[in-house]
């Protein structure tokens, strides 16, 4: 039975395709060894960078191109259909080069940075399978998954200093092309299935118009086509290890491809490189259901068991407290085992239960009384719900949460900021020779924009040395309850927790933020107040209640 659960498990996966037809597109290429080049300095400076701009819209991707095949499957196809029997599956069938830049990567992957570099192959290990076969189904190299481990470490939230998101950095513009939108309510860019979808497509398109060269396309993705194209054409060559020679590529893109050839040589040698005893996460598995109309995601948790955190985990794409409005059949990952209990829970909810809450725009004219009225609901609810201080104060285009049932809780209120995780600002330590329009350049800044950011004025004086933001800083998820810390004396008290209270309403008595309260006592941030329950507070010396 175990010999054919490759094919079973294919059949499975994508329905009428046949798994005879879906692995006959895979198409391995062979190892390249080329003759080592002379050492280039890399600034030391740089850390791994994640989340590159795939800036440039594509032309019109021919849907039915085939990557040329040599039919020949290496053995270990057979292995990585059954996840279980290996961690961190290598097949060799992207082409690697020893380079100078590759070697000094691998050092630093492997010295400097050995502690963050393993932990992005114990998290490869729970995304990896579900790429892997994405990439198979389209007829990609296995091995180029990866790639995303060097886009974003695998962080499926990652959002970069240029707006680029999820495991594979789409930027806005070029997601809405592979279908990949981004709303108030969604953002499919972080959901790993789609993303990586459009991830295969991206590279499969780009991989024909670099007529099959891998190391330009996989440049392309980083920097953009027409980058790449012109960059050739500056250097009269098509050869990726020319094209970092000189000055035509962003140093960024310099280190792309040999980030990914770095990464790929460890990942074939993980006991070689000492990663050897590696705590591997657990592969990512879930089931599907299917929610006629938007539904609370509280709701669907309780039905399965688990929390409202470990919901959202499954399904990073959701950026509030349900799904999306106005989507019919939406689909939403459960875990494994839970799907049946699920679906005979939901069959039974009415309609009208299914969503608890209601978005508001504030527009000119309303007022908590004149929603209230509309909506059948207390105008205090609206205010505990929604952290209001002064209800005269509220400003136009305000977005509220109006609890449309009894029992809610804080978390639609929560949910206003969002979930990504971004980068830091990027910065660059100035070299003799340096120049602020040659920074400018390198970076696709402006010398403005450098000004700026470092408060340079009109001075061009710059020295050896020197640290410079050569990005945007990262915007910040700030709590809507969040206050900003004051000093002097606290002391501890136990508060204990009386019918109504909730805790905004708490915060607001002892002036601490609800977030403080959640961490003094370990609560998730969908938890339910009962009465009766004592809680742990830090409050200045002054106030006691």
């Amino acid at each position: 039975m175990i010999k054919y659960l490759p094919v079973l498990s294919l059949f499975l996966l994508f329905g009428c395709q046949s798994a005879t037809q879906m692995i006959s597109s895979f198409s391995p290429e062979k190892t390249v060894q080329k003759q080592t080049r002379p050492a280039i300095d890399i600034p030391v400076t740089e850390s791994i960078e994640t989340g590159s701009v795939v800036e440039e819209q594509p032309e019109v991707v021919v849907s039915d191109y085939q990557i040329p095949v040599d039919h020949n499957l290496p053995q270990e196809i057979d292995q990585f259909l059954i996840p279980e029997t290996r961690s961190l599956p290598y097949h060799g069938d992207f082409p690697l080069d020893q380079h100078a830049r590759v070697e000094k990567l691998v050092k630093r992957y492997t010295g400097s940075q050995k502690v963050m570099f393993g932990r992005w192959l114990e998290r490869a290990a729970r995304f990896i399978p579900k790429i892997q076969m994405v990439f198979a189904s389209e007829g990609l190299p296995l091995d180029l998954a990866y790639l995303a481990m060097i886009e974003s470490g695998f962080n499926v939230r990652a959002y970069s200093w240029a707006h680029a998101a999820g495991p594979w950095q789409f930027i806005e513009s070029t997601g809405r092309l592979y279908g990949l939108d981004n709303d108030w309510w969604q953002d499919g860019r972080l959901d790993l299935e789609k993303s990586t979808r459009a991830a295969a497509k991206h590279l499969k398109y780009l991989h024909k118009r670099f007529d099959g060269n891998w190391y330009l396309a996989v440049a392309a993705y980083n920097a953009g086509g027409g980058k790449v194209r012109r960059a050739i054409k500056a250097s009269k060559s098509r050869d990726f290890w020319d094209l970092t020679e000189g000055n035509v590529l962003r140093e960024e893109t310099r280190n792309y491809v040999p980030k990914l050839l770095a990464a790929l040589d460890v990942i074939k040698n993980l006991k070689k490189y000492g990663f050897d005893n590696l705590n591997y996460d657990v592969p990512l598995e879930y089931e599907n259901i299917t929610l006629e109309s938007s539904t609370d995601l509280e709701i669907i948790a309780q039905f399965c068991g688990i929390s409202y955190k470990q919901l959202k985990d499954l399904n990073p794409e959701l950026k509030r407290w349900c799904s999306p409005p106005g989507v019919k059949n939406y689909q939403l990952r459960v875990p494994v085992g839970s799907a049946d209990k699920a679906n005979q829970l939901y069959a039974q909810l009415p309609k009208n239960q299914r969503a608890r809450y209601s978005r508001h725009k504030i527009k000119s004219g309303d007022t908590l009384q004149v929603l209230a009225r509309k909506y059948r609901i207390r105008v205090d609810d609206i205010i505990t719900m929604n952290g209001i201080k002064d209800p005269r104060a509220i400003q136009i285009g305000t977005n509220l949460i109006l609890p449309l049932k009894e029992g809610y809780t804080s978390l639609p209120a929560n949910a206003l900021t969002d979930s990504y995780v971004r980068s830091r600002r990027k910065t660059y330590r100035v070299r003799s020779g340096d120049s602020l329009w040659s920074i400018a350049k390198r970076f696709n800044v402006s010398q403005k924009e450098l000004r700026v950011w470092n408060k340079l004025g009109w001075s061009n004086l710059l020295r050896p040395g020197q640290l410079l933001a050569v990005s945007k800083a990262g915007k910040r998820n700030i709590a809507r309850s969040g206050k900003k810390a004051k000093s002097g004396p606290t002391k501890k008290m136990v508060y204990k927790v009386v019918p109504g209270d909730t805790l905004w309403g708490i915060g607001r008595q002892f002036d601490v933020a609800t977030d403080q309260i959640r961490r003094w006592n370990a609560l998730s941030s969908g938890h339910v107040l009962k009465p009766g329950q004592k809680l742990t507070l830090l409050v200045a010396a002054s106030r006691q209640g």
